[in-house]
């Protein structure tokens, strides 16, 4: 698993940093998201892209999201 904890990067690192991630991502690998807002426009390239995604809002607000290839 990729982790990338983009809660303190400024727009658009963490968008640069899931994509560099995605080239890199093995069969059966997954990328995992932390920020401290829901990405939409992240979920826009990913369905046009066939990445599947898992996002989920924890109790302190930060967003996970689990990337992985269709």
């Amino acid at each position: 698993m990729i982790v990338i904890d983009a809660r303190a990067m400024p727009p658009p690192e963490p968008f640069e940093k899931v994509i560099a991630a995605l080239r890199d991502l093995e069969e059966g690998d997954e990328v995992l998201l932390i920020l401290n807002q829901e990405p939409i426009p992240l979920y826009r390239f990913l369905n046009a892209n066939d990445y599947d995604y898992d996002a989920r809002s924890g109790a302190d607000g930060c967003w996970e999201i689990r990337i992985r290839e269709r």
